[in-house]
């Protein structure tokens, strides 16, 4: 990562959202740009700024994290997003990551487990904390989708792909690995999404996790 990244950071606890500020002023990598105190206010930051990164609290009173996020991507603010949450429910989890975030992290991690994954997210990767994937792994197995990679009509490159972003790889990445452009990974995204009736990266890493091994 050789740009700084700018961050917004959008919560109603104070202590919180200064405590967050404090960290991310100890990497040089991030670029604090703003804080917001709710989510009517944060928003309205995050179509003015144009932040690299948006932190979001999941539980706010006036508007919450997720109507927020759903309300950034109708409003096509490119930022990256990152829920920063209490809650460790499967359903939250499944809940942020179909609305559109680029991550879920806890708020009761560690705070140099904190910082590693907000760089992981900034270099493109979609992090959730490693006690969750098994929540999310339940949630998907309670729906009806393709046990296989057969089942789901993926091409060769599909499952070479979907290997590698289980494997944590942002798209630039697998593009470089395959020695293919950034735009056709995305294209390739799309459709391995669409075979498996799934919504995001990390519902198809933990479906893959699932069904490819062995």
């Amino acid at each position: 990562m050789n740009e700084r990244q700018s961050v917004l950071i959008v919560d109603d606890h104070p202590l919180f959202r200064k405590g967050l500020a404090q960290l991310l002023q100890t990497l040089p990598a991030f670029k604090l740009l703003g804080e917001a105190t709710g989510g009517v206010e944060g928003l309205a930051m995050a179509r003015a700024l144009q932040p690299d990164l948006v932190l979001l609290d999941l539980n706010m009173r006036e508007m919450g994290g997720l109507e927020v996020l759903r309300a950034l991507r109708a409003a096509r603010v490119d930022s990256r997003v990152v829920m920063i949450t209490v809650s460790d429910q499967g359903e939250d989890v499944v809940a942020a990551l179909r609305a559109g975030a680029d991550g879920y992290l806890l708020k009761d991690m560690e705070p140099e487990s904190m910082l590693e994954a907000l760089v992981d997210v900034a270099e493109g990767r979609v992090v959730i904390p490693q006690q969750l994937n098994h929540l999310l792994a339940a949630a998907l197995r309670s729906e009806a989708r393709p046990q296989s990679v057969a089942a789901a009509g993926l091409t060769e490159q599909e499952a070479r792909i979907l290997e590698k972003i289980a494997a944590g790889l942002s798209n630039k990445l697998i593009g470089r690995e395959l020695d293919i452009a950034e735009g056709t990974v995305k294209v390739h995204v799309k459709h391995i999404l669409r075979k498996l009736d799934l919504r995001s990266r990390v519902e198809a890493a933990v479906w893959a996790v699932e069904h490819m091994r062995g």
